[in-house]
């Protein structure tokens, strides 16, 4: 069913500052979202103090704006109550709703904020109906999609969606999927799911700059998106500059209004603010393989530097006002906006000795609202002024400031954040070691050893075993949109048909999925656990164990209880939507590559800067996944795996030949340490 509610979708705008939601409001957006000083994934950005998030929702309320607040990230347990507090402060002053990122920070709100408006963030990974049905039971009122998905992709899912969907129109494109990059945090220790992100897509690598996407414009789409059903359009930019926030919503909203495409000069117009060598609609019109790439180049710079800085101001909210000042009564004061009154009342008047209250100077007193983002005219005034009365010019000012406060005050949302903080109280996972695979020369060296006690392969590499041969468990795509499902689930009934009984969920639309068919789901470290509620959560819905957060330091590990750490693997960094070995290599070094058919024995690499090199895996649907440089490897550190009571171990093998997985079962066997560089879990 079509969830939106009016015959326009929500313009919807970034504010990195108080000044750019002003000059988003003034250049027409219908609702902004800006981040608070934490908790947010624009830590980099301005962002707001308390005060200043309340005096911007009273503001853009007054108007008959809205303002979504970014709550983000992901979440620690040490967090948690703090979250909550924060959540309380934005429920208090009338946010009409946060975007979360965390299960566990979402299902937190709905049990102690059970009005607030969740919107899932696109760090949630959304990219089918399944997800976002789930993402719904999860406590959702709206889901902000992929930006991977095109026109098809984003009309069925709207179409099937029980909440509203939300799509980026304008701005900045990640080259992974949201949420799934893990690439500034191991490599750079600075984390994207943190709000740290260092951009590592924008750096030179082998081949130019593989990595660097072009800035999203649908600017020519509007009809098609207004069709579709969606309930809001986004416009990227929280660290960008109030002149662009005017200038680019600006022209959405008039786009918006005629209901029509941008212009070949709306479009110059647009890549004249900012573009990176201009713009893509790649994934959005399904052609993914045109040029997407692109940099800041000096004459993009010498563009922006060339316009002409506006100097955006909030416009003054008018005002109408009546005022009663009469004998024997307390004074009252009426001030009325846009629908909106309060009346509050002050000091009682005295009689007059020499120097009686005039009409003009009451007036003018109660027009004196600098300072406010209010404006009172006297001709606006209703004055009802006894004869021979004098009241003290503090006392009319008291008037008016009680006034403007009664005006400006939040609609609050009940709920408050509990005192303290306990944290459910998960079983240990039982000691195992299991291990993921992607090809079935991997497969059949690894079963080989004895060593693991479930072997994870990829389910499309599942054809290439021998009927005989089958492993505990399929490893399920990180990425299944709905024109791929039907495919996707038709492989997994069959490897259900073949006696698989597990799969490894990589995505939270897969879980019901799974379950449909019997299978017992285990959760992948896509998921993104890295709190206990949750690896509660997910343990709610059926997952038997799960993979925590390679993010995580042992003691977070230790806290949760419940999941396995991940000792060994090349971490896959980047799950990317377009095919970078393609663009290096050629088609047919991809396709060679996959699954497992007769593969390329050295992969695609990228190398970086300082001669680092990263594999490139293909994955289904011409995606790939980019890995590290090192592996993670704890063999020789299983006594402080000890310590911190983690007994189950997991590990990724994904460019590593037969013998080398054996090589490295070996020496994890023996606790020896490895004959190469790697990382280590963080204590």
């Amino acid at each position: 069913p079509m969830i939106r509610k009016s015959d326009l979708p929500e313009l919807l705008a970034p504010a990195g500052s108080p000044d750019a939601l002003y000059a988003a409001i003034e250049a027409g957006a219908d609702a902004v979202y800006l981040g608070v000083k934490s908790f947010n994934a624009r830590a980099n950005a301005v962002n707001f103090s308390p005060e200043d998030v309340e005096r911007a929702i009273s503001w853009c309320k007054l108007r008959g704006k809205k303002v979504h607040v970014t709550l983000n990230t992901l979440l620690f347990d040490r967090e948690l109550k703090d979250y909550l507090q924060t959540v309380e402060d934005i429920a208090r002053i009338g946010a009409d709703a946060v975007i979360v990122a965390d299960v566990g920070g979402m299902s937190l709100i709905k049990q102690y904020f059970p009005e607030l408006t969740i919107h899932a963030s696109t760090q949630l990974s959304v990219h089918s109906s399944d997800g976002a049905r789930l993402a719904q039971q999860m406590g959702a009122d709206r889901v902000v999609l992929a930006r991977e998905l095109s026109l098809a992709d984003i009309r069925r899912v709207t179409a099937e969606s029980p909440v509203e969907t939300e799509v980026f129109v304008h701005g900045a494109l990640c080259v992974s999927h949201s949420g799934q990059c893990l690439f500034s945090s191991l490599v750079g220790g600075r984390s994207g799911n943190r709000g740290e992100c260092a951009q590592p897509c924008r750096l030179p690598y082998s081949n130019g700059y593989p990595l660097s996407l072009r800035d999203l414009c649908l600017a020519e789409h509007i009809p098609s998106l207004i069709d579709s059903g969606v309930a809001s359009l986004k416009i990227e930019g929280r660290m960008k500059s109030p002149d662009y926030v005017y200038r680019t919503v600006s022209i959405y909203r008039r786009l918006l209004d005629e209901s029509r495409g941008a212009t070949r000069d709306e479009l110059s117009e647009l890549k004249r603010i900012f573009s990176r060598d201009g713009f893509t609609d790649g994934y959005f019109s399904g052609n993914k393989f045109k040029q997407m790439n692109g940099i800041r180049r000096e004459e993009d710079k010498k563009n922006t530097s060339e316009l002409a800085g506006n100097d955006i101001k909030p416009s003054l909210i008018p005002l109408r006002a009546e005022a009663r000042i009469v004998r024997g009564e307390s004074s009252r004061l009426t001030l009325s906006a846009d629908g909106r009154s309060v009346t509050v009342t002050g000091a009682t008047p005295s009689d007059a000795i020499s120097s009686p209250l005039r009409d003009e100077d009451v007036r003018a007193r109660l027009c004196r609202l600098g300072g406010t983002l209010f404006s009172l005219s006297p001709d606006c005034i209703s004055l009802e002024l006894g004869d021979s009365l004098n009241l003290s010019p503090g006392s009319i000012n008291e008037l008016r400031r009680a006034a403007i406060a009664a005006l400006s005050a939040p609609d609050g949302i009940s709920g408050a954040a509990p005192k303290s903080l306990t944290l459910p109280r998960l079983p240990y996972s039982k000691p195992a070691k299991t291990a993921t695979c992607r090809t079935a020369d991997q497969f059949y060296a690894l079963k080989r050893t004895g060593f693991y006690d479930e072997i994870y392969l990829s389910l499309e590499a599942l054809p290439f075993l021998d009927e005989r041969d089958m492993p505990d468990g399929v490893q399920l795509p990180p990425v299944v949109f709905d024109s791929e499902s039907e495919q996707v689930y038709s492989e997994l009934r069959q490897a259900a048909e073949r006696g698989i009984k597990r799969a490894l969920c990589a995505n939270l639309g897969q879980i019901e999925r799974v379950l449909a068919l019997g299978l017992d789901p285990m959760g992948d470290f896509r998921l993104n656990v890295t709190n206990s509620y949750t690896a509660d959560y997910y343990r709610s819905l059926g997952l038997s164990d799960l993979i925590l957060s390679p993010e995580l330091t042992l003691p977070r590990m230790r806290d949760i209880r419940f999941g396995r750490a991940i000792v060994y693997g090349r971490m896959p960094l980047m799950l990317l939507e377009r095919c970078v070995i393609t663009r290096t290599s050629g088609c047919e070094r991809c396709h060679a590559s996959r699954g497992g058919a007769p593969e390329c024995k050295a992969p695609t690499l990228l190398r970086d800067r300082r001669g680092a090199s990263f594999p490139i895996l293909p994955e289904r649907g011409h995606r790939n996944t980019l890995v590290n440089c090192i592996p993670f490897y704890m063999g020789d550190r299983t006594e402080l795996l000890a310590k911190h009571s983690i007994n189950a171990y997991h590990f990724i093998f994904t460019t590593e030949s037969a013998d080398e997985c054996r090589a490295v079962t070996d020496a994890f066997k023996k606790r020896l340490p490895l004959k190469c560089d790697c990382r280590r879990i963080q204590s």
